[in-house]
């Protein structure tokens, strides 16, 4: 972070300094966990839902914080008030601060800011372009998936006078939360992966998901750039809502790929799931790649990252290397641990809408295809509750559970109430007996694999974050001491 005196952070935020605060105080960092706090930090007392920040206040002077920024005065146990920014709003205020500090690195040195939304691929992207990043310059880029007005505030507060490229994923529950995570940082390059269905529920249909992730484009300069995939049509569409110019990318489906600036020509998968295909960049220069992410549906993601890093100045024959081979840096995203005995798990629990779970069950149905010697391996899909799709859950779970049994899925698994819908209509497509299973919770899910696994099966797990089926996941694959295989997988 770059230092900033608490006089500073005051006239930023508007805020007041308490008695206690010494307005030349200098701080060099900023956290809303108490626990993460070093000398000379700055902690934000966050209200939260479980609960609140001014709570921890002391604990986080404990740990050498010099400054809270609050919306009330604490007290230490002397009775003296803490030092600290008072504020209405602390996430409001977090916000101001961290744009800022991008206005004062873009002016000072031309720091380059990339913003990723989409329904899916934003965090595998943002690792991904990351990675390509580094190799022209100091790049910052969200820890996981921080992505929200307190995740993309923690993300700047990471740059430093040294950091030349800023990636910033951006989510959305609702129109306008882009429009406000935009208004921090002002993207120069927009990239938009797609509109799928996550959240229908609460942006009120497929419609108003596009118009949010649409703010993104809006958002940039006439000299910035517009990364959208062609292969969405409703990403495609978003060209005609911004003044930046736009930069296609996509999987070549014809002859005629003239409308795209970045490409895969003949893409396929090897028999691990690896997306194979030839990286096309806008210039027509042609790079073989063998990706480290499992499932075809990340091309889609390297492309992106791929497009954005040739525009900001990494040269073609670079940005294939690095590609080379790469996989995850972030947690339950196509994470791959092979057990001793044979059993490989997929742990893709961290995130799930209706459009990710197919493309992870036809990743699973294609790792069960036979390999060159004929043998075929028994696919288990392990599915939990897809959430925050309102009114249309229950309808999208059957259809979900209809999808794995056409799939030619072999043992179907479905864990939690929210997620029967899915189980049942496994059931009526034609799957009974031992090939389908219904489990209340994650204990009674663990029972029936550790009584059904064989080796050589291969097991998906994927569910939304909410759901935890992350954690049933890891629990299955350290049976029998399982090996993370870290150059192998994917993210949401």
């Amino acid at each position: 972070m770059i230092d900033l005196l608490s006089a500073e952070i005051a006239e930023i935020t508007g805020g007041r300094l308490t008695s206690t605060a010494s307005a030349d105080h200098q701080v060099r960092g900023v956290t809303t966990d108490s626990r993460e706090c070093n000398e000379g930090w700055l902690f934000v007392a966050k209200p939260g839902e479980a609960s609140d920040g001014h709570h921890f206040v002391q604990a986080a002077m404990d740990r050498g914080a010099l400054l809270a920024l609050a919306e009330r005065e604490t007290t230490a146990p002397d009775g003296s008030v803490h030092p600290a920014v008072i504020v209405p709003d602390a996430v409001i205020a977090m916000g101001q601060i961290a744009a800022a500090i991008v206005a004062r690195l873009k002016e000072r040195n031309g720091l380059r800011v990339v913003g990723i939304t989409g329904s899916a691929g934003k965090t595998t992207t943002k690792d991904l372009l990351a990675e390509l990043l580094a190799t022209a310059g100091p790049t910052v880029a969200p820890v996981g998936s921080y992505n929200g007005e307190v995740g993309v505030p923690l993300t700047v507060f990471r740059a430093t006078e040294d950091t030349r490229f800023l990636v910033v994923e951006m989510g959305a529950t609702g129109v306008g939360h882009i429009n406000y995570l935009t208004d921090l940082v002002h993207p120069e390059v927009g990239v938009v992966l797609g509109v799928g269905s996550a959240h229908a529920g609460e942006f009120g249909g497929v419609e108003n998901i596009a118009i949010a992730k649409g703010e993104m484009v809006e958002s940039l300069p006439a000299d910035g750039l517009a990364v959208l995939n062609l292969d969405d049509p409703l990403v495609a569409a978003m060209a005609l809502r911004t003044i930046a110019p736009v930069l296609n990318f996509g999987v070549q489906r014809n002859a005629d790929a003239t409308a795209v600036g970045v490409w895969a020509r003949d893409a396929e998968v090897d028999a691990n799931g690896h997306p194979v295909f030839t990286l096309v960049l806008r210039d027509g220069s042609q790079f073989p790649v063998r990706s480290g992410l499992i499932g075809r549906h990340h091309i889609t993601n390297i492309l992106a990252a791929a497009a954005v890093a040739e525009y900001l100045g990494v040269e073609g024959a670079q940005i294939a290397a690095t590609l080379q081979g790469l996989g995850p840096a972030s947690r339950w995203r196509m994470e791959r641990t092979e057990r001793a005995d044979g059993v490989s798990i997929i742990n893709d629990a961290y995130n799930a809408n209706p459009d990710s779970m197919r493309a992870a069950l036809v990743t699973l149905a294609e790792l069960g295809l036979p390999n060159e010697s004929g043998v075929a391996r028994r696919t288990w899909a392990v599915l939990g509750e897809m959430l925050e799709l309102g009114s249309d859950s229950i309808h999208e779970h059957d259809l979900l559970g209809r999808a794995a049994v056409r799939m030619n899925i072999k043992k179907l698994l479905v864990v939690g109430r929210g997620a029967k819908a899915a189980y049942n209509s496994a059931v009526l497509e034609g799957s009974w007996g031992d090939e389908a299973y219904f489990a209340e919770d994650a204990d009674a899910a663990a029972e029936i694999l550790n009584d059904n696994l064989l080796p050589g099966d291969i097991v998906l797990f994927k569910s939304s974050n909410g759901s935890g089926l992350r954690h049933l996941g890891d629990q299955i694959a350290e049976t029998n001491n399982g090996v993370r295989t870290a150059k192998e997988g994917s993210a949401q």
